[in-house]
């Protein structure tokens, strides 16, 4: 498949050093290119250019970095000239179906809840005792995780990797949500949830959520698939979903018309929130299709251990609860998060990337005790609030302010009172002001122990 052919890497970052030595291990030949030629320090048997516009002549398969746009000039020029064109994910694919039993595949893909569930999942999965790992978009590389034989992966996959795919056929995946956001890579939310809806086209399970109008639609797209939907409510036959304060399976029953198994309960699960628990029943569907018990689910719901920077609480001051959410990045995602909770100072802003936040203000107005304001964009939601949240007080902090973060808290500490929740929950992305989202959860753990240890020193 691999042997003696000339494979053009486009890259040279995480994926580039995790496919180099797949492929050389293959006996391919290879070239690595960067836009950055100090990125390409490092590489041991292959060539390396910088800054390449075209495939050299004697290439017949580019793999690609997500990041990379398809307009950009070296991919652009690759499909010019016939030369195929794929990412790390199909890559690790084809090379775990080359193994004598290919690990099995559990898929997530959504604009919001990807972390999340995929780490229930993983939990479930090993409290189940099978050989599984989380991999793809959360650090741990689907490459390395095909190399490593692990049996079952649990996997997060953005849509710039699904781009890149074309014939991924998961055991079971789900598209978990679509809403507004990489519209400047896409180009259109339509282009977007085609990208996320790939994921799907081949898989055996289809999982889907009935509350979520995008991942419904394109569930339904797969005709041939096994349909498994889940909905915060009562599951309808064939659903998982919420019966009082239960988790409900009548999809992997004996008789889904009159039958139901238990899962947990939603105390079990962990961070808190409706759109957590929707996560959970994703998880759960997941598990399910594999053949995971119900008491494994309840087990690995109850050991999952959330991820940094969503929804953690990182102090509490005066009887108000500082929650650090700064991995919600987009409005969907921070409407989840702001619904959690009924009293708020919201503490939003940042790069909206073209993302709308009127709908986000009208769901959460009723609840906001206030608003602080940071980032490029924190015009736009403040206008967004004034429209209509007109009697929700804001506060914006200002540009040149040297330590945004600490100004944001102390503002918000300033309209809190007992009982309420300080939530950065920001609705956009971070890079105007911090290197990244954990950077800027960082800033919101140290500004609210400053803020805490100031009040102990007054005391």
């Amino acid at each position: 498949m691999f042997a003696g052919r000339h494979v053009l890497v486009a890259g040279a970052g995480v994926t580039g050093r995790s496919a180099v030595p797949a492929l050389l291990e293959l006996g391919a030949r290879v070239t690595v290119t960067d836009s950055d030629a100090a990125r390409l320090a490092g590489f041991e048997g292959v060539a390396t250019a910088a800054g390449l516009t075209a495939p050299p002549a004697d290439v017949d398969l580019v793999v690609t970095s997500p990041g990379w746009r398809p307009a950009s000039p070296l991919l652009a020029a690759a499909a010019e000239a016939g030369i195929e064109v794929i990412g790390d994910v199909e890559l690790a694919w084809r090379l775990g179906q080359r193994r004598g039993k290919p690990p099995v595949w559990l898929a997530v893909t959504g604009t919001n809840g990807k972390t999340t569930t995929v780490g229930m999942l993983e939990s479930i999965l090993r409290a189940a005792g099978l050989n599984a790992v989380a991999c793809g978009n959360v650090g741990f590389a689907v490459l390395d995780a095909v190399g490593a034989g692990y049996d079952v992966l649990a996997v997060e996959l953005s849509s710039f990797q699904l781009h890149w795919s074309s014939t991924l056929a998961p055991h079971a995946a789900v598209v978990l949500n679509v809403a507004e956001d990489h519209l400047d890579w896409h180009g259109s939310l339509e282009a977007y949830a085609a990208d996320k809806g790939k994921l799907l086209e081949r898989a055996a399970v289809v999982v889907h959520n009935a509350d979520d109008a995008w991942s419904t639609r394109l569930a339904a797209a797969n005709e041939r698939a096994r349909h498994v939907g889940f909905r915060l409510g009562t599951p309808r036959p064939g659903e998982l979903g919420l019966v009082e304060d239960l988790l409900i399976d009548r999809a992997y029953v004996d008789d889904p018309a009159t039958g139901a198994e238990e899962l947990c309960g939603a105390a079990d699960v962990r961070p808190a929130g409706p759109h957590n628990l929707a996560n959970a029943l994703a998880a759960a569907a997941l598990a399910r299709a594999h053949g995971v018990s119900t008491g494994a689910v309840a087990k690995g719901l109850r050991e999952f251990q959330p991820g940094a920077h969503r929804a953690v609480e990182v102090g509490e001051v005066g009887g108000v609860r500082y929650i650090d959410d700064s991995k919600a990045t987009n409005p969907h995602a921070a409407a989840g998060s702001l619904l959690a909770h009924p009293r708020v100072v919201w503490i939003a802003g940042g790069l909206l990337k073209g993302a709308h936040v009127d709908d986000l203000v009208t769901a959460v107005a009723g609840r906001l005790r206030g608003a602080v304001l940071l980032g490029t964009d924190s015009g736009v939601i403040a206008a967004a609030l004034a429209r209509h949240a007109p009697n929700v007080p804001v506060r914006q902090v200002p540009p040149g302010d040297d330590e945004p973060m600490n100004a944001a808290v102390e503002a918000a500490r300033v309209l809190a009172r007992p009982g309420d929740v300080v939530l950065l929950a920001p609705a956009a992305a971070s890079m105007d002001q911090f290197r990244d989202y954990a950077h800027r959860g960082d800033a919101f753990a140290t500004a609210v122990r400053a803020l805490r240890d100031g009040v102990d020193d007054r005391g």
